[in-house]
């Protein structure tokens, strides 16, 4: 049960970062049938630690607090040679007992100085992602993505892929419907395709423009439509082979990967929200036929759409753990 969450605040911790985990678990939202978490900052010592941005914030717990703790969160603090012998000992502990953990951009390093990333994927930040392999070669880094889930660890991107893990989990544990409703408060999508390769650094595209905007609202409106990368290609006005180069620079990956990724979603949200058939889903989805939305569900997803809607459909686990 998610009922309990530690939030480790060392100095120079990243003010964005550490708002990304108050405001997902720390703000009492009862009224709108929303959990209220027990929720508490933790440093290796309680008093005032500073920001990055150069103001202070107190920090009411030491690390004894990690051990009351169902969700330990690291986030943001900078990358250092050493942290906190305490706050290893505390986050094995934590470990050991079964807590889960959740690390927001470089606070992957403090779970990997704690040696919670051996033998596990895990990803950061894609501007630390080669230091963080050199430092803990026992870790299989995955550079381009928002953020993995190697049970009971997930290790996030940088800044706002930390909101995308923490609603992740909250579907995890709480159902589709809860992590739609913090999501909505917060006013951000509830689960976003792609990763992080199109936010690396690359030159701009020859004419400088946003050029797939509409292309991509198409295919959004169409996912039940075949279309090939020519046809798309055509509606973009530009040659096949400029396209998918422009499309793999814009999203991070390609046409077919995009497009599979979406329809997976949307029938993830048929699944929860409406009585349709399995077969209806996929019609509607683009899939043609159950069998194929099977296979890519369990490609992407680790399980079937009855599964799926078993655990996430209509009140489903979302009626669960309303309030603590």
């Amino acid at each position: 049960m998610l009922s309990n969450v530690a939030v480790i605040v060392l100095e120079e911790i990243h003010p964005f970062e550490l708002g990304v985990a108050c405001e997902v678990f720390g703000l009492d939202r009862s009224g709108a049938g929303l959990p209220v978490y027990e929720f508490g900052l933790v440093g290796d010592r309680p008093g005032p630690m500073r920001t990055h941005a150069g103001f202070d914030v107190h920090v009411p717990h030491g690390p004894e607090r990690i051990a009351e703790a169902d969700l330990v969160i690291a986030t943001a603090t900078g990358i250092r040679e050493q942290y906190p012998a305490v706050l290893i000992e505390a986050l094995r502990a934590a470990h050991d007992r079964g807590a889960r953990l959740l690390s927001i951009c470089s606070g992957s390093f403090l779970l990997g100085a704690a040696g919670l990333l051996d033998g596990r994927r895990s990803t950061t930040h894609w501007q630390y992602a080669d230091l963080m392999a050199a430092r803990f070669p026992l870790t299989t880094v995955e550079p381009d993505v928002l953020y993995v889930d190697d049970h009971p660890v997930i290790t996030s991107a940088g800044t706002a892929a930390g909101i995308d893990a923490c609603l992740h989990l909250v579907r995890q544990e709480q159902g589709a419907e809860v992590a739609r409703g913090i999501a909505r408060r917060m006013v951000v999508a509830p689960h976003r395709e792609g990763g992080q390769a199109q936010f690396i650094s690359r030159p701009l595209p020859e004419d400088g423009a946003d050029s797939l905007t509409g292309v991509l609202d198409w295919m959004r409106r169409h996912l039940d439509r075949e279309s090939s990368v020519e046809d798309l290609a055509r509606r973009a006005h530009m040659s096949p082979r400029t396209f998918a180069r422009r499309f793999q620079q814009e999203t991070g990956t390609t046409p077919h990967r995009w497009l599979t990724g979406q329809r997976v979603l949307f029938a993830q949200r048929l699944l929860e929200s409406t009585e349709e058939s399995v077969d209806a889903v996929a019609a509607r989805c683009g899939f043609g036929n159950a069998a194929t939305l099977r296979h890519h569900f369990g490609r992407r997803l680790g399980t079937t759409p009855l599964a799926y809607r078993r655990a996430f459909g209509g009140t489903g686990r979302a009626g669960v753990r309303q309030s603590v």
